[in-house]
């Protein structure tokens, strides 16, 4: 029997060699393929897209592991390895990866706290004008309600500055470290912006007021009177940024 195929010889060089296929249309003549051929190859611009490619996947991972870890150990109870890299723990989520809660122990908030503003003006050998008191709370409040979705900056900005900055200052409003500095310019900007967009006017300095209110047990009787409040805070005078309207 005859083999059909490419045959290779001493005599006849393989690149010569041609096979017949049997189709319907008659015998069709086909080039058997050079074992010599070069493999194809890949340009000096392509092999240094893919190794940055390979680099890029490979840092974005290590950054993740190293994020997930931080956070973990920033949320975890203390122990040995949160203790002792506490500054570096620190300085990755602060501010922007804070978390306000513990794993395995959320404390969840038991009070209400209001938030006002008011704001003071000084004109060349004039009287000082004091503004009367602006509710930044109720402004969130009304945002939030009846919002299918309502804004993450309503529901959480202006409480998670104040968080922060209760966690950095303690109970005397001094601010004795590089965060606590950060944390009442950070919340005095947001005061001052939000002042300024619904109020307008001029001003040179706000105060801030924070009223803190009990949240009631479940099943309580609520009587005719309102809450007591817990704290009536009143934050000293803070220089701000002028601003005109």
């Amino acid at each position: 029997m005859r083999k059909t195929g490419c045959a290779v010889s001493n005599r006849i060089d393989s690149a010569d060699v041609k096979e017949v296929q049997h189709a319907e249309s008659g015998p069709v003549a086909r080039e058997c393929p050079d074992a010599t051929a070069v493999a194809p190859t890949f340009s000096k611009s392509a092999l240094v897209l893919r190794a940055g490619l390979r680099t890029a996947v490979v840092l974005c991972l290590a950054a993740s592991v190293v994020h997930v870890v931080l956070v973990f150990l920033h949320v975890a109870p203390a122990n040995t390895l949160s203790k002792r890299y506490s500054p570096q723990i620190n300085a990755w989520v602060f501010p922007f990866f804070e978390q306000n809660w513990r794993l395995f122990a959320p404390d969840p908030e038991s009070v209400n706290r209001q938030i006002l503003v008011r704001t003071a003006h000084t004109e060349r050998d004039g009287p000082v004008q004091v503004s009367p008191w602006f509710d930044l709370t109720a402004v969130d409040s009304s945002a939030v309600e009846h919002q299918a979705f309502p804004s993450h900056t309503a529901q959480n900005m202006l409480r998670r500055a104040w968080a922060g900055y209760v966690d950095s200052h303690g109970g005397d409003d001094k601010a004795r470290t590089e965060r606590a500095l950060m944390m009442q310019k950070y919340l005095s900007n947001i005061a001052a912006d939000r002042v300024a967009d619904r109020r307008g006017g001029t001003f040179d300095f706000i105060q801030l007021r924070v009223v803190t209110l009990p949240i009631a047990a479940p099943g309580a009787a609520v009587g005719d009177r309102p809450p007591k409040p817990v704290e009536n805070r009143l934050l000293p005078w803070w220089k701000v940024t002028h601003h005109a309207k």
